[in-house]
């Protein structure tokens, strides 16, 4: 075989394997070619809101998913955040010791869709990457939190909660 015929079958080769990966389950491809992480930037609410106040407060923070592995395969993601301590993403609780500051986390800043993992009245948050394979891939999805007003008899303190984010590659 000639070099020049022989690099043009090379080419072929390369980019029919790349076309029948593109064509598969992104589960099943991600196992393979590619890797995903996520991190996030917390919802820090500071110090200004008051439990006797009718005021809601509100912060935003954000969950970045990373992708990196074969150039130009689109990996379809869905990504669901835990219930934290209280076990009930409806009804989230931030705690300081022995108390509780009911608050939550929202897909939208209106504030209308619980951010979850799609039970129980909650939602999940969907997209797609395409993967870059030189410098990876990042999708920023925005996390919208909210701290109720009126909520008497909660002390001042240090109140945090511990989320959980997981991908799925759908």
């Amino acid at each position: 075989m000639r070099a020049g015929t022989r690099a043009r079958w090379l080419q072929r080769a390369a980019l029919m394997w790349l076309a029948l990966l593109a064509c598969g389950p992104a589960a099943a491809l991600c196992t393979g070619v590619c890797t995903c992480s996520a991190s996030a930037t917390a919802v820090a609410f500071g110090s200004a809101w008051s439990p006797i106040s009718g005021a809601a407060q509100a912060s935003t923070g954000n969950v970045r998913v990373t992708c990196g592995g074969v150039l130009g395969v689109l990996i379809p993601i869905s990504v669901s955040l835990s219930a934290g301590q209280s076990g009930d993403a409806m009804a989230r609780r931030m705690v300081a010791g022995s108390q509780s500051l009911a608050y939550n986390l929202y897909t939208d800043s209106g504030y209308g869709t619980v951010w979850g993992n799609g039970a129980a009245g909650t939602q999940t948050v969907s997209g797609s990457i395409l993967i870059n394979v030189l410098s990876g891939t990042s999708l920023d999805l925005p996390v919208y939190g909210r701290i109720p007003g009126s909520q008497p008899g909660v002390r001042a303190g240090s109140y945090a909660d511990t989320i959980t984010v997981t991908i799925t590659y759908n």
